[in-house]
């Protein structure tokens, strides 16, 4: 792993690679298990300032009609106006307002995450994960964090009862990030 005192070395632009970025999220279903799923298509830049890391800051844009939990009748669902409204929002974006270095690997990235076409502000901690330069000659960063959000939060409120009480969905929704920068700049 690359130590804290590397970080100025870091500094520059950076551009997710997607196939090596997981974006993902997990929900409650049935109030016994969890569904998983992931956005398979998207891009995004880490601007990163090694010197003075509160100077970073991230750009996602994620295609919400990349929506995949490995079931096609629950992706179209979710893409409905019941969930994401893909027609009307067909982007999902989130743009940092904040860097605050937490540990000698550790942030907080705080932003305006937009879904639905409602903006909520969203801290995500990150743990820096390390840097190594590729087989092809790719310097690349890494880094991995997950925050929950509520869905009510974006207007997502659809639902339905259970027998047994509860509901079919649940409120929180766990975020989750996996990604593999490359630098450009």
């Amino acid at each position: 792993m690359t130590s804290a005192t590397t970080f100025p070395q870091l500094t520059g632009e950076y551009s997710l690679d997607p196939a090596h970025t997981r974006i993902g999220f997990v929900a409650r279903h049935a109030m016994v298990t969890k569904v998983r799923g992931a956005f398979n298509e998207f891009s995004g830049t880490i601007q990163v300032d090694g010197d003075a890391p509160e100077k970073s800051s991230v750009r996602l844009t994620i295609q919400a009609t990349s929506i995949d939990t490995r079931n096609a009748d629950r992706d179209g669902h979710l893409r409905s106006n019941d969930f994401l409204a893909m027609d009307e929002f067909p982007e999902i974006t989130f743009v940092s307002t904040a860097v605050a270095r937490t540990g000698d690997t550790s942030f907080d990235v705080t932003g305006d995450l937009t879904v639905r076409g409602t903006t909520r502000s969203v801290t995500v901690p990150f743990e820096f994960e390390g840097s190594a330069k590729d087989p092809f000659g790719n310097e690349r960063i890494g880094f991995e964090g997950s925050t929950s959000i509520s869905r009510k939060d974006f207007g997502i409120t659809w639902n339905a009862a259970l027998e047994t009480g509860g509901v079919l969905i649940g409120d929180k929704v766990t975020l989750e990030f996996e990604v593999s920068a490359v630098k450009s700049v």
